[in-house]
């Protein structure tokens, strides 16, 4: 037997957690502590509680928590600050929940004396990568238990079979018979992998989307939102105040209604291997575009520019799991340091899939209206100074090219 004591447990109380509960029951004859944590996945999570009680876990080691909040405040609005986006389509959905799991878990882990911690990503994956970075960031000596690295049950084929040999109940068995997709769900977005999305020559099912109506069936009359921001996050909808992950929701909610946010992606993952999946991120594009429409009238130019460089190495940092790094941290400072006046409204236009930006504006507005016109700007901008500014610049190409370079 091991000399772990007690675990907790990341737990869904779907397929693959709920075998690994009583794989670690079996394998490592340990204390199991379950925690289930509520992202706003829009499921039922009572049941997972009714499954850990059957396997003899504690009512008092069942801890069934809702972030929602948490997650949306302190990890997708932050995040959003940035504009992220990873490889130049992916919102980061999965990405940015998992170092909340893993404060959480290690909290739990404190709280229970616990002396490790198990999840369900697989050897292949990026979760696997992102629970333990943030594991061991906030809890350096913890013991990690990855029972996808240890056992042999390597396909969903498998884990069904040991469902069924150990009377685990299954849901979302796919209608067409097999296994189900493996789906990961937040306030922020679903996804989609496994079953015939393996092949990237197979178009998704139109059955399989679950937030959104196709753009082709979405109302033929455009919506119209007007977005409140200060400091960067999202305050409010068309005056409207409410909590960050209320917020989200309600984006969600209309985007889907519009059709918006659908992605077919091929991504390249932190262990080298390309992989296939399918987001469902209505929300989090409308607050995307907003974000940058405020941003368009109130950041200087060099700092926008500075933020878009930075960008691609933040959207890295996220989605390859250091999130809890010293890097990530400092690229945060800077990044909520550029937000201090991004403060205003912005309406957008939701219509047949497509999200833009119609008006915006600011008291911090850096837009300069007499500068900026075509009618006659009273001296405001004396156009012979480019002259000059054009020469300068290009003092460097006239050299090259009178040497033929």
């Amino acid at each position: 037997m091991s000399d772990v004591k007690k675990v907790v447990l990341a737990y869904s109380g779907g397929l693959d957690t709920s075998v690994i509960l009583k794989w670690l029951q079996d394998n490592y004859g340990c204390e199991v502590v379950t925690f289930t944590a509520d992202l706003g996945q829009g499921e039922e999570l009572e049941p997972a509680r009714q499954k850990a009680l059957k396997f003899g876990i504690k009512p008092e080691n069942i801890y069934i928590d809702d972030v929602r909040e948490e997650f949306v405040r302190d990890f997708v609005f932050p995040m959003f600050r940035a504009n992220t986006i990873y490889e130049g389509e992916y919102l980061l959905g999965t990405s940015i929940a998992r170092p909340l799991i893993a404060k959480r878990l290690i909290e739990i882990a404190r709280e229970t004396g616990a002396d490790a911690i198990s999840h369900g990503a697989t050897g292949k994956g990026n979760d696997q990568v992102r629970f333990e970075l943030g594991a061991y960031a906030l809890m350096p000596g913890v013991k990690v238990i990855a029972p996808w690295r240890e056992w042999d049950l390597l396909s969903r084929e498998k884990l069904l079979a040991y469902a069924e040999a150990n009377g685990i109940p299954v849901e979302m068995k796919h209608k067409n018979g097999g296994a189900p997709y493996s789906m990961d769900a937040n306030l922020l977005h679903i996804s989609f992998e496994g079953r015939h999305l393996e092949d990237p020559k197979a178009e998704a099912e139109e059955s399989m989307w679950r937030w959104t109506v196709s753009p082709e069936q979405a109302p033929d009359a455009p919506e119209y939102l007007d977005l409140e921001f200060e400091n960067g996050d999202l305050v409010a909808i068309n005056g409207q105040r409410m909590k960050a992950h209320e917020l989200l929701a309600k984006l969600n909610e209309l985007g889907g209604k519009h059709g918006i946010g659908r992605l077919d992606l091929v991504e390249n993952r932190y262990v080298g291997m390309k992989s296939r999946g399918c987001y469902e991120t209505p929300g989090g594009t409308i607050l995307l575009k907003a974000h940058r429409g405020i941003e368009s009238i109130t950041l200087d130019r060099e700092v926008a520019h500075l933020k878009d460089d930075l960008m691609p190495r933040y959207a890295s940092l996220i989605y390859n799991g250091y999130w809890w790094s010293p890097e990530r941290v400092a690229l945060q400072t800077l990044i909520d340091h550029t937000q201090a006046h991004v403060n205003g409204w912005v309406r957008v236009k939701l219509y047949k899939g497509g999200v833009s930006v119609v008006a915006r504006d600011s008291k911090d507005t850096l837009f300069d209206q007499t500068i900026a016109t075509f009618d006659d700007d009273g001296g405001a901008y004396n156009q012979a100074d480019a002259g000059g500014f054009i020469k300068l610049n290009a003092l460097r190409m006239r050299i090259a090219g009178k040497k033929g370079r």
